[in-house]
Protein backbone atom coordinates (compact mmCIF):
# COMPACT_ATOMS: atom_id res chain seq x y z
CA UNK A 1 0.00 0.00 0.00
CA UNK A 2 1.14 3.63 -0.81
CA UNK A 3 2.55 5.94 2.02
CA UNK A 4 1.71 8.78 0.03
CA UNK A 5 -1.62 10.29 -0.74
CA UNK A 6 -2.94 13.36 -2.89
CA UNK A 7 -2.85 15.50 -0.04
CA UNK A 8 0.34 14.84 1.24
CA UNK A 9 2.10 15.19 -2.06
CA UNK A 10 0.89 18.40 -2.21
CA UNK A 11 1.31 19.59 0.70
CA UNK A 12 5.22 18.33 0.45
CA UNK A 13 5.09 19.79 -3.31
CA UNK A 14 3.86 23.47 -1.47
CA UNK A 15 6.59 23.43 1.63
CA UNK A 16 9.50 22.01 -0.78
CA UNK A 17 8.98 23.76 -3.85
CA UNK A 18 8.31 27.67 -5.10
CA UNK A 19 5.08 28.58 -5.46
CA UNK A 20 4.90 28.14 -9.26
CA UNK A 21 6.04 24.83 -9.51
CA UNK A 22 3.92 23.63 -6.78
CA UNK A 23 1.11 25.22 -8.94
CA UNK A 24 2.54 23.27 -12.15
CA UNK A 25 2.76 20.15 -10.12
CA UNK A 26 -1.33 20.92 -8.97
CA UNK A 27 -2.03 21.67 -12.52
CA UNK A 28 -0.25 17.79 -13.50
CA UNK A 29 -2.03 16.37 -11.12
CA UNK A 30 -5.63 17.60 -12.07
CA UNK A 31 -4.95 16.91 -15.40
CA UNK A 32 -4.21 13.13 -14.51
CA UNK A 33 -6.79 12.66 -12.44
CA UNK A 34 -8.96 13.50 -15.52
CA UNK A 35 -6.62 11.80 -17.96
CA UNK A 36 -4.87 9.05 -16.41
CA UNK A 37 -5.70 5.37 -16.56
CA UNK A 38 -4.26 4.73 -13.24
CA UNK A 39 -2.45 7.34 -11.08
CA UNK A 40 -0.03 5.48 -8.50
CA UNK A 41 1.34 7.69 -5.22
CA UNK A 42 5.12 6.54 -3.71
CA UNK A 43 6.63 5.10 -0.50
CA UNK A 44 9.45 6.83 0.06
CA UNK A 45 10.17 8.57 2.93
CA UNK A 46 12.11 11.44 1.93
CA UNK A 47 9.41 12.64 -0.46
CA UNK A 48 6.59 11.61 -2.70
CA UNK A 49 6.49 10.21 -6.40
CA UNK A 50 3.24 10.31 -8.20
CA UNK A 51 3.04 8.30 -11.36
CA UNK A 52 0.70 8.28 -14.44
CA UNK A 53 -0.09 5.66 -16.39
CA UNK A 54 -2.06 4.76 -19.18
CA UNK A 55 -3.63 1.72 -20.88
CA UNK A 56 -2.44 0.51 -23.91
CA UNK A 57 -2.58 -2.28 -26.69
CA UNK A 58 0.55 -3.55 -24.80
CA UNK A 59 -0.64 -3.15 -20.64
CA UNK A 60 -0.57 -0.24 -18.23
CA UNK A 61 2.40 2.10 -19.57
CA UNK A 62 4.04 4.75 -17.34
CA UNK A 63 4.24 8.15 -19.04
CA UNK A 64 6.09 10.14 -16.38
CA UNK A 65 6.74 9.96 -12.61
CA UNK A 66 6.86 13.47 -10.81
CA UNK A 67 8.16 14.08 -7.47
CA UNK A 68 6.89 16.37 -4.78
CA UNK A 69 10.84 17.62 -5.01
CA UNK A 70 9.63 19.34 -8.25
CA UNK A 71 11.04 16.83 -10.66
CA UNK A 72 9.54 15.26 -13.80
CA UNK A 73 10.91 11.54 -15.31
CA UNK A 74 9.66 11.68 -18.44
CA UNK A 75 9.75 7.83 -19.59
CA UNK A 76 10.77 7.95 -23.10
CA UNK A 77 13.75 5.63 -23.14
CA UNK A 78 11.13 2.85 -21.11
CA UNK A 79 8.60 3.41 -24.37
CA UNK A 80 11.28 2.89 -27.18
CA UNK A 81 11.42 -0.79 -25.24
CA UNK A 82 7.82 -1.18 -25.91
CA UNK A 83 5.93 -2.10 -28.74
CA UNK A 84 4.01 0.57 -29.68
CA UNK A 85 3.12 2.10 -32.93
CA UNK A 86 6.02 4.44 -34.17
CA UNK A 87 3.99 7.14 -34.78
CA UNK A 88 2.69 7.70 -31.25
CA UNK A 89 6.40 7.74 -29.61
CA UNK A 90 7.63 10.06 -32.69
CA UNK A 91 4.53 12.27 -32.32
CA UNK A 92 5.11 12.34 -28.67
CA UNK A 93 9.11 12.84 -29.10
CA UNK A 94 8.63 16.09 -31.56
CA UNK A 95 6.48 18.07 -29.62
CA UNK A 96 8.50 17.62 -26.06
CA UNK A 97 11.32 18.24 -27.89
CA UNK A 98 9.76 21.57 -29.51
CA UNK A 99 8.32 22.65 -26.22
CA UNK A 100 11.36 21.89 -23.67
CA UNK A 101 14.01 23.08 -26.94
CA UNK A 102 15.27 19.65 -26.17
CA UNK A 103 16.89 16.52 -27.55
CA UNK A 104 15.07 13.24 -27.01
CA UNK A 105 17.23 11.24 -29.31
CA UNK A 106 18.41 8.25 -27.83
CA UNK A 107 22.00 9.33 -28.37
CA UNK A 108 21.33 12.79 -26.45
CA UNK A 109 19.11 11.37 -24.20
CA UNK A 110 20.29 7.49 -23.23
CA UNK A 111 18.01 6.86 -19.60
CA UNK A 112 14.97 8.40 -18.26
CA UNK A 113 16.01 10.72 -15.59
CA UNK A 114 14.48 13.61 -12.96
CA UNK A 115 14.60 16.44 -14.45
CA UNK A 116 14.09 20.10 -12.13
CA UNK A 117 10.78 21.19 -13.20
CA UNK A 118 11.81 24.63 -12.42
CA UNK A 119 14.18 24.38 -15.20
CA UNK A 120 11.68 22.62 -18.12
CA UNK A 121 8.99 24.77 -17.43
CA UNK A 122 9.40 28.35 -17.88
CA UNK A 123 5.71 30.01 -18.84
CA UNK A 124 2.34 28.01 -18.50
CA UNK A 125 2.29 27.62 -21.81
CA UNK A 126 4.91 24.74 -21.99
CA UNK A 127 3.01 23.06 -19.10
CA UNK A 128 -0.40 23.58 -21.27
CA UNK A 129 1.62 22.01 -24.59
CA UNK A 130 3.22 19.63 -22.12
CA UNK A 131 -0.46 18.22 -20.84
CA UNK A 132 -1.39 18.05 -24.48
CA UNK A 133 1.18 16.19 -25.72
CA UNK A 134 0.27 13.52 -22.70
CA UNK A 135 -3.51 13.98 -23.40
CA UNK A 136 -2.70 12.97 -27.63
CA UNK A 137 -0.50 10.30 -26.54
CA UNK A 138 -3.14 8.71 -23.92
CA UNK A 139 -5.64 8.90 -27.05
CA UNK A 140 -3.52 7.37 -29.46
CA UNK A 141 -2.15 4.83 -27.31
CA UNK A 142 -6.19 3.48 -26.26
CA UNK A 143 -6.88 3.65 -29.86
Amino acid sequence: MSKWTKEDFVEDLRNKCTREIAKIGEKIIEFAEEYASEMSWGRGDDHGTFTFRCSSDVGMLPLFHMTSNGQLNLQINFLREKELPKQVLRDMIVKLEANFLRDYDKDAYPVDSYEEMEYMFHTYSQVDKFLSTMEGAVYRLKQ
